[in-house]
């Protein structure tokens, strides 16, 4: 037997659970369900590597909804469930363990998965990453025996972790590949500022360095060897190397797209009545000329609001500028923009008060901040960006002028 749905909704973390909302919120009287591969109801994900892995957060406050919610709502959840082949003639989804679902329109929002090492000895026990629940909760479960950890990976994820670790005075190696941490996201000064940071901390920074392979014993790992064959002894590794876009199946049924599925500005793909959000789509804007997939809760909750619009007839500005946060330690980083492409790097206050703002310019315009415990150079920053406008490096380095 196949279930119908008006709108049927893949994914159930953040994207796919606002995408429902805001269809009730629109007026839709349509049936709605949403399919999610966890067990639980949606829940909040950026907390994961924060709050709920320092046990300062219980899970019931990440719920985004009580259960009652979706209930009073006539919003199907279809939880536990694995949408592993679609059918773009018939309009349908089959799941792993045989269910099929038509659908009037379907809303992709499977986010990714955590890249593995794919080096020896990366699927030992001990190594941890954290994308969902259950990741964290085996990773906090084993660190109460644990006295030394190897993050590998220096992005947010790798950084957030360490921070937290580092609470519990864990003792804390990261390793980054790169040169610098934050190299991909981030210009040098940043970098060099958390780099300060968590070195000051006590994580023991190691840029530039790879790994060879992680080594164990009955089955569990206790060491990281270093390409350069140095071992590391390790009771836990954490993985932060970033995340593979969840988006095989629509690959398969012909959707566009290479890195992540291609969307346009209304967050459609090449299959009719198909739209992908969140991390798994990759799109142009005028904030990156290339096709690029924006890993962050905001960008998926306004592609959410986006598919909402457009399955409603509303209109809507489908072209803000992406923000994004993290906390580490007692530093409340807030960005807007894209720096990619930026050719000068300004500096807005003094590093050394934990309290400045990064300005990206290309070609004299605005085109990102990176805000550290200045929320109002964020706030600012955004129209700034929004607007492209046009500065110059004095008159932002002033923090005796306010921005424009």
């Amino acid at each position: 037997m196949t279930r119908f749905h008006d709108v049927l909704i893949v994914g159930g973390g953040h994207g796919g659970a606002q995408t429902a909302i805001a269809l009730r919120q629109n007026g839709f009287a349509g049936s709605i369900a949403i399919i999610g591969d966890e067990p639980e109801p949606p829940y909040e994900r950026p907390p994961l590597s924060k709050e709920y892995l320092a046990g300062d957060k219980t899970f019931e406050r990440l719920h985004l909804r009580p259960e009652a919610f979706w209930r009073d709502r006539a919003i199907d959840l279809v939880l536990g469930a694995r949408v592993d082949f679609l059918d773009p003639t018939l309009k349908q989804v089959v799941t792993t363990g045989g269910e099929r679902f038509g659908y009037g329109a379907l809303v992709w929002a499977t986010g990714g998965r955590p890249r593995r090492l794919d080096c020896e000895g990366g699927d030992l026990a001990g190594v941890h990453a954290i994308r969902t629940r259950a990741d964290v909760d085996l990773l906090r479960s084993e660190l109460p025996a644990a006295r030394r950890v190897v993050i590998i990976g220096g992005g947010y994820i790798g950084l957030e972790a360490a921070a937290v670790l580092r609470k519990f005075d864990k003792s804390v190696t990261l390793i980054e590949a790169q040169h610098r941490l934050l190299a991909r996201v981030a210009g040098p000064t940043l970098s060099r500022f958390y780099e300060a940071e968590h070195r000051d901390r006590g994580v023991d920074v190691r840029l530039a360095s790879t790994v060879s392979r992680l080594v164990g014993a009955e089955g569990r790992v206790n060491g990281v060897v270093l390409a350069s064959g140095e071992r590391l002894a390790a009771d836990l590794v954490i993985v932060g190397i970033g995340v593979a876009p969840a988006v095989e199946v629509l690959r398969q049924a012909g959707a566009l797209g290479t890195n992540g599925v291609l969307v346009d500005d209304r967050c459609r793909t090449s299959l009719a009545d198909v739209f992908a959000i969140g991390d798994c789509a990759a799109r142009k804007s005028r904030f990156s000329p290339t096709a690029v997939r924006i890993e962050s809760v905001p960008n998926a909750n306004e592609q959410a609001l986006t598919v909402a619009c457009e399955l409603t007839g509303r209109e809507r500005d489908h072209d803000a500028p992406p923000w994004f946060w993290s906390n580490q330690f007692d530093l409340r980083l807030l960005t807007v923009g894209l720096s990619d492409g930026f050719d000068v790097e300004v500096v807005r206050g003094d590093p050394a008060t934990k309290s400045f703002s990064v300005v990206y310019l290309r070609e004299g315009r605005i085109i990102a901040l990176d805000c550290v415990n200045a929320a109002k150079d964020f706030a600012r920053g955004k129209s700034l960006v929004a607007n492209g406008v046009l500065t110059t490096p004095d008159l932002i380095a002033d923090v005796n002028i306010p921005l424009p």
